[in-house]
């Protein structure tokens, strides 16, 4: 199980099992929305699902606080379009308030 956690100092949102760190899914804030700019999981971590529950805890984070995001990180973008629930989340451009 990952836990995904959301370190606003940090402008992240974090994997962690058993408190390790296992990767992030970093972003910046525009007026509120969450831009995904980079997922990265650590090398031993790779090939285990980690990215995934990492992106789908991140969204289910955004979602529950009331924002939406913009998905610049390729491989958030290629999740998004396997997983077609999340959309509802997606704004294409930020500064259209």
């Amino acid at each position: 199980m990952v836990d995904v956690v959301e370190v606003t100092q940090e402008e992240r949102f974090e994997a962690r099992r058993d408190g390790e760190l296992l990767g992030f899914a970093a972003y910046t804030l525009d007026r509120g929305t969450v831009v995904l700019t980079h997922t990265e999981v650590f090398p031993e971590h790779e090939g285990q699902g980690v990215a995934g529950e990492l992106v789908r805890g991140a969204l289910d984070q955004v979602r529950a606080s009331g924002r939406d995001v913009v998905p610049l990180c390729p491989y958030v973008r290629a999740w998004l379009g396997r997983h077609p629930e999340y959309q509802d989340l997606v704004r294409a451009d930020p500064s259209n308030g």
